[in-house]
């Protein structure tokens, strides 16, 4: 997987970008790096990339910003950010925008390594998922989308990877660590409210068949029930 893939890095901080770089191309990666949000936009508009390594804080287009502008053209691409940044609203706001996954400097180069890897095997898992029956809605997981009577629902990345872990256990708890481990890269309390703020935008989004509903187990984890 490793030598197919390409990775955008967008990072200020010159030496930390070119270390994280070197790092990865000597495991196999292609890296296209750029020191500004402004530069890896147009570098994602010209060539295909396989996931974005977006610093947090940049100039003339800082981390976030930019996420919300790729996911304008690409809204199943994988994007870690990294930050120094270790407040709880920064950290819900990078989920929230569409950011798969969220590393504090500073960090280790196998930890940002298996971040990647983990990220990569979901997106082929997705696009390998055929349609699934969630109640009267009919989930499509590869393209994100639930349908019901013709009408369709866009989800988010995590929306769509968070039913996709419900369905495959409905009925069944799905446990609340295995799940942040799995999804956000850990179960600490920033990752735990994130996770809680997409299931509310799951039930939203579900509220039109009864029949269908996403219990909370408290300090278990979440059960669908279809």
């Amino acid at each position: 997987m490793a030598e197919m893939t390409t990775i955008l890095l967008a990072e200020d901080e010159l030496a930390l970008g070119q270390i994280i770089k070197e790092s990865l191309e000597t495991r196999g990666f292609k890296v296209v790096y750029c020191d500004n949000g402004e530069k890896a936009l147009e570098l994602f508009k010209s060539q295909p990339i396989d996931i974005l390594v977006l610093d947090v804080m940049m100039p003339k287009k800082d981390g976030f910003t930019l996420a919300k502008e790729i996911r304008l053209e690409d809204d199943s691409i994988p994007i870690i950010f990294l930050t120094a940044k270790s407040q709880t609203k920064d950290v819900v706001e990078g989920f929230s925008i569409g950011g798969n996954d969220y590393l504090k400097k500073p960090f280790s180069m196998e930890e940002l390594i298996v971040r990647i890897k983990n990220l990569l095997t979901r997106k082929t898992i997705q696009q390998n998922t055929e349609e699934i029956n969630v109640g009267t809605y009919t989930f499509n997981f590869p393209k994100q989308i639930l349908i019901q009577d013709s009408k369709e629902q866009l989800l988010t990345h995590r929306e769509a990877h968070l039913l996709f872990h419900l369905v495959k256990q409905k009925n069944q708890v799905l446990d609340r660590t295995y799940i942040l481990n799995k999804l956000w890269g850990n179960d600490d309390y920033f990752s735990a409210r994130s996770m809680d703020v997409y299931i509310t935008k799951l039930r939203k989004k579900l509220i039109d068949d009864p029949n269908v509903t996403i219990l909370n187990v408290r300090g278990y984890g979440y059960k669908l029930i279809c």
